[in-house]
């Protein structure tokens, strides 16, 4: 255990401006047991706010790109995220690791992720990082992180210091990977934490995975963010609801399922080999409900012009593909009004039915095509050495015109430029989040 002694005042300045407590399901896999050989991070985001955006940043030593929160306009947090030497982080919060200390601040874990993105290129660079801060009150969590040295790894973070998890070590992770949901494995076991339903649902679903195929990024956004199976119960709500005519609405209490009624975005980072150049980094973003949103992949280079879909839009103070995912969310999935409990009732129909009509259903045949199209990109980059430029642009111009046309067409909701003005932004405030954790 590396001991964290004394806490500077402008580090409670730079951490002190926003108080936000998050619960998700996160995952560090090191390259050796990934299907292509590269290491991947994994964060599927739980949290009171839901409107999600991807921010691009230029203003330090490294360019780098993360998930924000819409109403963060400055990108002052980043909840996942990577830059442009192929060193990336996200995080879990943790509820059991400062259970027996008086400060009980948390929240402050994005401003750290984004000075990290900042300043960091190697695993040991971000170690210097933690050691630099000192006793940072408050901090209470899990952090993932891979490097372009093939470096995957977990960090529990508490007030009394933090403790390594070397995905690359068959001691600590004989399968290759590591698993956190909200709680570490350093701290109590109790009560006061949560996930660990969720940590043995993405257990299964990886054993089977990377023992047999190797993991995806699409395996990890398909079938474990946007899967429906609960490993206490055995239950798989596809599998029991899937035969079912559609319009047919069948309902369910969403719980203790990777994806819950919090969930906001989730992304995949898809790391690269040793000696690969790290432009060719990837970020998977379903940004928004993720049952309802479509898979965007971007990467640094070129960056400054993201994807639409997945930029924040004046008109509904939100990504047009976020709108969309917490439209549907609203309207078609978790569309139950009334009564206390109203809000954990999922429409399983909706989502997944016999005619194939499902929302997840179709958004996912519109990943298989941005996957396919996306990967075969990535080849040629990477006999070439270095991903392109104008590649990027054009498949960013191909990608928002699939993702516009499949909201209108199959959702009837237009998140073109001329067709936001009509909307007003759709969020949910805290207290309708409570009890996600």
């Amino acid at each position: 255990m590396k001991r964290i002694f004394s806490i500077a005042v402008f580090l409670l300045a730079i951490f002190a401006y926003q108080n936000e407590s998050e619960a998700c399901t996160t995952a560090v896999i090191s390259g050796k047991y990934t299907k292509d050989g590269r290491p991947m991070l994994w964060k599927n985001r739980d949290t009171w706010a839901v409107n999600n955006v991807l921010m691009y940043f230029d203003d330090a030593k490294y360019p780098y790109l993360g998930l924000v929160n819409s109403k963060d306009r400055e990108g002052k947090s980043i909840w996942m995220g990577m830059n442009s030497t192929g060193f990336a982080i996200m995080n879990s919060a943790s509820y059991n690791l400062n259970l027996h200390n008086d400060e009980k601040l948390t929240g402050y874990e994005g401003r750290a992720m984004r000075d990290a993105l900042a300043s960091c290129r190697t695993l040991g660079d971000f170690e210097a990082f933690l050691d630099a801060l000192g006793k940072v009150s408050g901090l209470e969590a899990n952090f993932g992180v891979i490097d372009a040295e093939g470096g995957a790894a977990y960090y529990e973070i508490g007030n009394e210091g933090y403790v390594k998890f070397d995905a690359n070590d068959p001691t600590v992770a004989p399968f290759g990977y590591i698993i956190r949901a909200n709680y570490s494995f350093t701290g109590d076991f109790g009560k006061e934490s949560s996930g660990y339903i969720r940590y043995n649902t993405v257990n299964e679903i990886f054993y089977h995975k990377s023992s047999t195929v190797g993991l995806t990024p699409k395996d990890i956004e398909q079938t474990v963010t946007k899967g429906l199976t609960n490993s206490l119960t055995k239950r798989n709500l596809f599998e029991i609801y899937g035969d079912i005519p559609e319009n047919t609405p069948k309902y369910e209490i969403l719980q203790d399922y990777i994806p819950r009624t919090g969930s906001a975005s989730s992304v995949v980072v898809q790391g690269i080999m040793k000696g690969e150049n790290p432009n060719l980094a990837t970020m998977w973003s379903n940004v928004g409900f993720p049952l309802a949103s479509i898979m965007v992949p971007t990467w640094i280079n070129g960056s400054v012009d993201l994807p639409y879909v997945v930029k924040y839009n004046e008109e509904v103070k939100d990504s047009p593909v976020c709108f969309a995912a917490l439209k549907l969310k609203k309207e078609k999935i978790l569309n139950i009004r009334w009564g206390k409990f109203a809000s954990k009732y999922i429409n399983v129909n909706a989502l997944y039915n016999r005619d194939g009509s499902g929302i997840t259903q179709i958004v996912n045949k519109k990943e298989d095509e941005i996957y396919k199209k996306a990967t075969e990109m990535q080849t040629q980059w990477r006999l070439d050495g270095a991903s392109n430029k104008k590649d990027i642009k054009t498949f960013y111009d191909w990608i928002d015109k699939l993702v516009i046309e499949t909201y209108k067409e199959e959702f009837d909701i237009d998140i073109s430029k001329d067709g936001l003005h009509k909307y007003e932004m759709i969020e949910e405030g805290k207290n309708s989040m409570k009890g996600i954790n």
